[in-house]
């Protein structure tokens, strides 16, 4: 999660739910939330040493999915 990139991807995030409507304290709390389970998802694929920011984007949508499931971490 410290690569080159992975804090662009967290401000995107952060941006697209305030544009979303989402309040300023919610985006960030799940931004933040939404952006770590996206790194932990892709972690599983390629190790942590291995992460960049690519990967997070590419396990956003399963983040997401996870979180509208209610299902639990990883």
């Amino acid at each position: 999660m410290a690569s080159a990139g992975s804090g662009d991807v967290l401000t995107v995030i952060l941006l697209s739910l305030l544009a979303q409507g989402y309040s300023p304290s919610d985006a960030a709390l799940l931004g933040a939330y939404v952006h770590g389970l996206a790194g932990d998802l892709a972690a599983i694929e390629t190790g942590y040493q291995a992460l960049i920011a690519s990967d997070i984007i590419s396990n956003l949508g399963k983040a997401f999915l996870k979180i509208e499931n209610h299902e639990t971490y990883a």
